[in-house]
C-alpha cells in the first residue's frame, strides 16, 4: 500500500492525526469496534488510559490478522463516553498510540457517546485500513 498524509497549510496543524490520508492498495479492511475486552470477553482496566491501550491493542491485533500493520490504517474513529476526560488524558493516550502504532497517523475523529455496548467500557475504536 502507498499512503500520502495530507495536512493543508490553511488548516490548524494536526496533533496525533492527519487531516487526510490518500491510500492506494488492493485490499480494504474494515475493522469492527474494539473495546477493552480481554480474551475471555471481559472489560479490563479501570482507567481510560488502560482501556484505550487494550482497545487499541485489540484493533491492531485484528488488523495484524489480516496481514496489515499500523501504517496501513487510513481511518480510525474513537468513541468516548467522556470527551472532557479524553481531552485531559490526550497526552498519555497519544503516548500509548505512538508506542503501539507509531507516528503514521490515520485520519481520525473522537466522538462523544452516551454509553457503549458494554456499560463498563469507556472507549471504543474502529476504522479501516488499505493493504497492498
Amino acid at each position: 500500500m502507498s499512503t500520502e498524509r495530507v495536512n493543508p497549510a490553511q488548516l490548524s496543524p494536526p496533533t496525533g492525526f492527519s487531516h487526510a490520508v490518500v491510500a492506494t492498495g488492493s485490499r480494504v479492511v474494515f475493522l469492527a469496534g474494539q473495546t477493552a475486552l480481554d480474551g475471555d470477553g471481559k472489560v479490563v482496566g479501570e482507567t481510560l488510559e488502560e482501556q484505550f491501550e487494550q482497545a487499541l491493542g485489540n484493533l491492531l491485533a485484528a488488523l495484524e490478522a489480516t496481514g496489515g500493520t499500523p501504517a496501513d490504517l487510513a481511518r480510525v474513529t474513537v468513541y468516548a463516553t467522556d470527551v472532557a476526560d479524553y481531552r485531559v488524558h490526550a497526552p498519555r493516550l497519544g503516548a500509548v498510540w505512538r508506542r503501539l502504532a507509531g507516528r503514521d497517523y490515520p485520519a481520525m475523529a473522537v466522538v462523544g457517546v452516551v454509553r457503549l455496548w458494554d456499560e463498563r467500557a469507556l472507549v471504543e475504536l474502529d476504522g479501516f485500513a488499505v493493504l497492498s
